[in-house]
């Protein structure tokens, strides 16, 4: 990611500030995006939010990929449970 020089922007009337486009494309942020700000001495910091079902696919992507899952008719036939009934 490149990372855009220092840009102004102004504060509304409500307390917003829009982030220019290209920001927003440095970050791929989208609509819906969730960011935390982290007050410092001089400013604050501006961070995205990771979406956590990232997170749980790529370890259930490592997991299957290591051989490390079971197929639900497995689980069902071990606890003896009849999907039929």
């Amino acid at each position: 990611m490149s990372v855009p020089k220092p840009i102004s922007v102004r504060l509304d009337d409500k307390g917003r500030l829009t982030l220019p486009r290209d920001v927003r494309e440095a970050l791929r942020a989208q609509p819906g995006d969730v960011f935390f700000i982290q007050p410092e001495e001089d400013g604050v910091r501006l961070v995205r939010a990771g979406n956590p079902f990232d997170a749980l696919t790529a370890e259930a992507i490592q997991e299957d990929d290591a051989g490390e899952t079971i197929a639900l008719d497995d689980i069902l036939k071990r606890e003896g449970i009849s999907i039929d009934e």
